[in-house]
């Protein structure tokens, strides 16, 4: 992680979310809220480099999925969810060193399903259009 893009997010108000499993990997993954819904960012590294060297599709992925799901889960107050369906369209490359911001928003919210659209931004330049189907799952007891 360069030290002075987590210096800028810092100054801006942007925190480290805590994260176990393959998003550990990935991140650090970075949250601030904005009008009450949460924004994120990721802050791309040599190891998110795919063969042309630029950000790998999949890391787009693996970020719009978790920032989405963390979204339906903020607005819903439900602790567990799961990814349904997350349709991405690639609309430009990510370039390694670049801050990827997206701030989910609900399209939809039923009992059992809530709807999610993103896009995943670097400055002003849309990189990747998201749409997601989260399912609430019964908490186990």
């Amino acid at each position: 992680m360069t030290a002075k893009a987590a210096d800028k997010l810092k100054s801006d108000g942007w925190k480290i979310v805590d994260t176990t499993g393959f998003l550990h990997l990935v991140g650090p993954l970075w949250q601030r809220m904005d009008d009450d819904l949460p924004e994120f960012a990721l802050i791309t590294e040599d190891k998110h480099h795919n063969r042309r060297g630029l950000v790998q599709g999949g890391v787009i992925m693996t970020f719009a999925d978790r920032c989405c799901g963390m979204t339906a889960r903020h607005v819903s107050g439900k602790p567990t969810l799961a990814t349904v369906q997350l349709d991405t369209h690639f609309v430009e490359a990510g370039k390694i060193g670049e801050i990827l911001i997206t701030r989910p928003r609900v399209v939809r919210s039923t009992r059992s399903l809530i709807f999610i659209t993103a896009e995943v931004t670097v400055d002003k330049r849309c990189i990747a259009m998201v749409n997601g189907v989260f399912k609430i799952l019964k908490s186990e007891s």
